[in-house]
């Protein structure tokens, strides 16, 4: 009976988990539509988003029933991500320049190459799922790690700068949600695989909550201070900039741990 209850609360908080990952992988779709009326991707840069095709495509993995059974929702969130960040990287290799457009399609190859090596390796070496989803749990964790630069150096700057202009409090709101659904996920049972990383993105959530907190009203004075100087605002700029780097990469490093 209270397994019963446990497996129910589990599903119910993936689910939640879910949509709210599914809110942050679309979350730069408006800095599409801009490139796809411009022509053009301009100065964007296309590694946010095969860093989370990569995250995605191992979480998949993470969650096959012959890797790590009874993990549906893990791989029904980064199948869908998988999906979305194939189309953006289809539409961002069609309107960039050749150089930029060879680079992404070879290091979209080396990243399936990768995914397919790992695959082979862990289903053919190794013959327990326990020891399976160590192996493969081990190099997601690694991915997410390696993801969590962005949100870091996005809080640098807002210490540097004191002002939260370039950190989209939507965006670090939902990235907090985010890892507060897969951290409580992972406790039902327990999933150290997907608990260290969401963990952390939580605390990372945290921190940006508080920064906002912290420099609003500043933010507000410096931007008024602007405005009476009668400068250009660039907030909105900036912020759209964000969103297709560094504001891209919160919330998929979070998103792609579940």
């Amino acid at each position: 009976m209270v397994s019963a209850v446990v497996n129910t609360i589990r599903n119910v908080v993936g689910i939640i988990g879910n949509i709210i990952s599914l809110f942050l992988f679309l979350s730069p779709v408006p800095t599409f539509v801009e490139i796809v009326k411009k022509g053009t991707v301009e100065q964007y840069s296309a590694a946010p988003y095969l860093a989370t095709l990569l995250n995605c495509m191992v979480w998949v993995l993470y969650g096959l029933p012959m890797v790590h059974p009874h993990s549906i929702l893990v791989i029904t969130i980064n199948g869908t991500g998988t999906a979305i960040e194939v189309v953006y990287i289809i539409l961002f290799v069609l309107y960039s320049d050749k150089k930029k457009r060879i680079k992404v399609m070879l290091v979209v190859l080396v990243e399936v190459i990768f995914v397919a090596l790992v695959a082979l390796l862990v289903l053919t070496l190794l013959h327990s799922t326990k020891q399976r989803s160590m192996a493969v749990g081990i190099i997601c964790i690694l991915f997410n790690i390696m993801m969590y630069a962005s949100p870091l150096s996005v809080m640098k700057l807002v210490i540097t700068t004191k002002s939260v202009e370039y950190m989209p409090f939507f965006l670090s709101l939902m990235s907090l949600a985010n890892g507060v659904a897969w951290t409580t996920y992972a406790f039902l049972p327990f999933d150290q695989f997907i608990a260290i990383p969401n963990g952390l993105g939580t605390l990372l959530g945290v921190a940006q909550v508080i920064l906002y907190a912290c420099y609003y009203k500043s933010t507000k004075r410096q931007m008024a201070a602007r405005q009476g100087k009668g400068q250009v605002d660039l907030s909105a700029v900036v912020v759209s900039e964000s969103d297709s780097g560094d504001s891209k990469k919160i919330g998929t490093a979070v998103g792609g741990g579940g």
